[in-house]
């Protein structure tokens, strides 16, 4: 498996107080990264997001989904952005969406240390060409590139790992249950990061952490 290859635990919590709960224990359980979905949070302000971050104190990634790729922010695209302009501040990684209005990610990449450029089908599994071209577009923007999409059938779940074996520095995920497998198998082609849960999943088809990090562990002793 790949050295660099991190667990990240989303939180997907509403309240202060359960964020940092369930921070501190994906932490306790050995995450190696979280990531902040802050499109969840109740009243996702910009001094509330970056207080939580501080107060979390742990390598983080920030992210504040739109709806149009399964988020839940119900604010204005300035809004929306400027929350993560001030994120970027504390946060380690910020994960913009590819879709984003040009000049909003711009902004977003310029204040960021580092960034995910990300792309969501919950609906399919787009051809390997248009990937390695999402991908493509992706990695002029900002420093790791990332690709989530909804297999139909086990040969859609292939075609996520075609693409990874030919592009570096590059999540792929193919969610739901015939996915599920990707999330394991992805580290052995490069990806520097995978996604596993706590409590409550972010996408469809997430392992918890503790199922993860044992699979990961006996994977890497096999070899």
């Amino acid at each position: 498996m790949n050295n660099r290859t991190m667990i990240c635990v989303p939180i997907f919590e509403k309240s202060y107080d359960t964020i940092l709960q369930s921070a501190r224990k994906s932490i306790e359980a050995g995450a190696d990264l979280l990531e902040l979905r802050i499109d969840v949070m109740n009243n996702p302000n910009p001094d509330n997001v970056l207080n939580i971050i501080k107060e979390i104190n742990f390598p983080l990634i920030a992210t504040n989904r739109r709806v149009e790729e399964g988020g839940f922010f119900q604010g204005t695209e300035a809004e929306r952005t400027d929350i993560l302009v001030e994120a970027a501040k504390h946060a380690n990684i910020i994960d913009i969406e590819l879709g984003t209005e040009p000049e909003y990610l711009a902004k977003i990449v310029k204040v960021s240390k580092s960034t995910i450029i990300s792309y969501h089908d919950f609906n399919k599994t787009p051809s390997a060409d248009f990937l390695l071209e999402i991908v493509r577009m992706e990695k002029k923007l900002g420093d790791i590139a990332k690709f989530s999409v909804m297999p139909q059938n086990i040969s859609d779940t292939l075609i996520v790992l075609e693409v990874l074996s030919k592009v570096q520095n590059t999540i792929g995920i193919a969610m739901g249950d015939i996915g599920m497998y990707t999330r394991i198998i992805a580290p052995f082609f490069g990806s520097p990061i995978t996604f596993a849960s706590l409590i409550n999943k972010s996408a469809p088809g997430q392992l918890d952490i503790v199922t993860t990090k044992n699979l990961l562990d006996k994977l890497r002793n096999w070899r």
